[in-house]
């Protein structure tokens, strides 16, 4: 059985004409992929934005589709302690109706009505490629004029040896809301390789939160393109967690006057873990701002990565984009790649970008020792101050309690 880009190449050719939608898309896709191949593996060429991130542990893995009984997904939803509303799950890349439910008429799959959308780029993105290839299935929510399409979820389980490639999509019509709640997880050394297009008409709304916490051997990939226009607002927060090694990449376009776009994030990693957070926010209107604040904590021999950049088209006058990335290292063994970037076209712009790397500060540690703290509970404590401006930007209280009993959770796996 072949492995890295050969193995999906070899899989590709045996489902060609059986898979959904454009198979003339997807053939151009195994084209750029073959080309391009598994970056930091056995790509004959290099690529930049894959710099401080390979995959060649996922290059040198053997993936197996294999059935996974239903026993096992519910009780992995069981743990997840998910939200009460509707939610739609994904088992090994397969939408799940048994453990699915609430969901309205807004919702489809890909598998019924395949759509690749017109934001991504195959050509210019491998692992956007491979997706493109073997999309089998995935979520598409749609929330009409005017309307708001409340919380929905969208979970993803994997298990065993076994890859998936969902095709979500969101698109809200103008005026409209949604809070999307993502979630992954799983059991075992697979791959989950996701693709989503986000597309936001005048005056919408989208909260995006994602809770990445796949298991611990797992390997895990996703790309999002936001189309944000007029005076809509996209408002995102990623919390990571699992996974062996994970890239997290956004490309959110302003492509309306006064659009906004909020791109926060938190990296919490531990033993040998390795994850990327990359962005690029594209200002091509006039009077539209960006946010982005990235925390990173890291222990034991972990490495980070923040890829950030901000371009600002000649018309894009009255930009106002901030950009900040900051990392806490719990261990002299650990690591942090930081490139933040601003790419300016247009004269009357305020666009800032920062990065800052320190540990724990002695002095605060001494003094909550001092008042009699343990020495866990103290670094706690100021772990979680340095997370507070993250995960403070998520407005929901109880999503946001959520996400900081993930964080405690995280907290406790490293100090046992």
């Amino acid at each position: 059985m072949n492995t890295g880009a050969e193995g999906f190449l070899e899989r590709y050719e045996g489902l060609a004409g059986r898979l959904p939608g454009d198979s003339a898309m997807r053939a151009a896709a195994a084209d750029a992929f073959r080309l391009a191949g598994l970056p930091g593996g056995t790509q004959k060429r290099r690529i930049e934005a894959w710099k401080y991130t390979s995959l060649r542990p996922v290059a040198e893995a053997v993936f197996r589709r294999d059935s996974y009984p239903r026993h096992e997904a519910e009780t992995i939803l069981a743990g997840l302690s998910l939200l009460d509303s509707p939610r739609a799950v994904f088992v090994d890349g397969v939408f799940r109706a048994d453990v699915s439910g609430g969901l309205a008429g807004g919702f489809a799959r890909f598998a019924d009505q395949p759509d690749f959308g017109t934001l991504s780029w195959p050509d210019r993105e491998p692992m956007v490629a491979l997706n493109t290839m073997l999309a089998a299935d995935g979520a598409a929510f749609h929330v009409h004029a005017g309307h708001d399409g409340g919380v929905v979820q969208l979970v993803s389980i994997m298990a065993g040896e076994s890859d998936a490639h969902p095709r979500h999509s969101v698109r809200l019509d103008a005026g409209a809301s949604l809070t999307l709640v993502e979630i992954s997880a799983g059991q075992g050394a697979y791959l989950l390789n996701t693709v989503a297009e986000l597309h936001l008409a005048p005056g919408a709304r989208l909260t995006h939160i994602r809770l990445q916490d796949e298991a611990a051997t797992a390997f895990h990939v996703s790309t999002t393109y936001a189309d944000i226009g007029a005076g809509a607002i996209y408002d995102s927060f990623t919390l990571t967690l699992g996974g062996r090694l994970s890239r997290t990449e956004v490309h959110a376009h302003l492509t309306g006057a006064g659009a906004t776009a909020h791109l926060n994030a938190a990296q919490l990693l531990g033993g040998s873990q390795h994850a990327d957070f990359t962005s690029v926010v594209g200002h091509t209107a006039p009077g539209c701002s960006s946010r982005q604040t990235v925390k990173t904590v890291l222990a034991g021999r972990s490495r980070g990565v923040f890829q950030g950049k901000i371009a600002v088209a000649r018309d894009a006058q009255k930009t106002d984009g901030y950009q900040m990335n900051q990392a806490l290292l719990l261990s002299p063994d650990a690591e942090i790649d930081s490139k933040p970037e601003l790419e300016i076209f247009a004269d009357d712009v305020k666009c800032s970008h920062g990065a800052t790397v320190g540990a724990l500060d002695a002095e605060q540690l001494f003094y909550l020792r001092s008042r009699g703290i343990p020495d866990a509970e103290a670094r706690a404590i100021l772990v979680r101050a340095f997370l507070a401006e993250a995960l403070d930007a998520v407005a929901n209280e109880t999503i946001r309690g959520r996400l900081e009993t993930a964080v405690a959770h995280w907290w406790m796996r490293q100090a046992a």
